[in-house]
């Protein structure tokens, strides 16, 4: 175990590497800069601007000062944001993002697995031809939609919830919703078909003839086997969540990071952007892994090498 995990990490420690060498050269090859877009400003003081933050230099050089500051923790200070480091914005978003997308991520897990159950259990009846159509629905149509369409009813019409912002309770349905509708479908997708393999196999059959309850069957032996494909889809869905969506989070005001990536992206605040790419890769990593772990926790039958 101890030496799969460390492989694992040495593993993830080049990949953030060619994550954050792409995003840099990538970021630095579209044309324009970070304060061609402020107004007022004299060319010598945009020279100046270049000068303070080393954007004037080659940009292998620029490439190389930034790995040494990343290798010392140091994501550099924010071109827009002055006086700011972009591991303080960071770390003071992050939280915002990471409680919405928690909860969307428990509404997903607890209303996906248990309507993914329901369908297989009635397969070719009502509910499951019902849900079914929910789960397409909910994989076809963007978030934006959902978005418009929740601000349109229960914002603006019908007036029942706030529309910006996170200052209340009621403020996180419509956000925790439109970001939690296409997990909660996919998931609901995955554990059904997960489900009927289940079903069909020799060990249920066994356990049916042995007489076990319709629960036993079902908690002790389908779904520990079937959560297995939901839980290989949960650890990438959950790391991108935790960060925030970022349309979503656009659209109703809220203060987290999905919504500094965008605006750092508009505005080309390259230490912002690197940042929050190689904070985001490392989540995925860090995820993926313990998914995988997961694994030998569930099955113990399963061997990591």
């Amino acid at each position: 175990m101890s030496r799969y995990v460390l492989k694992r990490i040495l593993l993830a420690i080049i990949t953030v590497w060619v994550v954050a060498t792409l995003t840099f050269f990538l970021m630095n090859m579209i044309p324009g800069g970070p304060f061609l877009s402020e107004k007022a400003i004299s060319p010598q003081a945009t020279a100046a601007l270049e000068a303070k933050y080393g954007l004037d230099k080659p940009l292998w050089q620029q490439y190389l000062t930034y790995m040494q500051g990343l290798l010392q923790g140091d994501f550099g200070m924010s071109l827009k944001q002055r006086g700011r480091s972009v591991l303080d914005i960071i770390t003071s978003k992050f939280p915002v993002s990471a409680r919405v997308g928690g909860i969307a991520v428990c509404v997903a897990l607890v209303v996906g697995v248990t309507l993914g159950c329901v369908a297989a259990l009635h397969q070719g009846k009502f509910w499951d031809r019902f849900i079914s159509v929910f789960a397409t629905l909910g994989i076809a149509v963007p978030s934006f939609v959902i978005c418009t369409l929740l601000l349109y009813i229960f914002g603006a019409k019908l007036k029942w919830l706030p529309t910006l912002g996170l200052n209340s309770w009621q403020s996180y349905i419509m956000p925790v919703f439109a970001i939690a509708f296409y997990p909660t479908a996919y998931i609901m997708r995955l554990m059904r078909s997960s489900m009927l393999d289940a079903l069909g196999q020799d060990y249920m059959r066994t356990a049916k003839a042995k007489g076990l309850s319709g629960n036993k069957q079902l908690f002790k032996h389908a779904l520990r086997n079937a959560i297995l494909p939901v839980i290989t889809y949960v650890g990438p869905m959950l790391a991108y969540t935790i960060v925030g969506s970022f349309v979503v989070e656009k659209i109703f005001v809220i203060p987290g990071l999905g919504g500094s990536f965008i605006t750092a992206i508009t505005g080309r605040d390259y230490t912002l952007i690197m940042g929050t790419t190689i904070f985001l890769a490392t989540l995925v990593i860090l995820m993926t892994l313990v998914v995988d772990l997961l694994y030998k926790v569930i099955d113990p039958r399963i061997k990591l090498d």
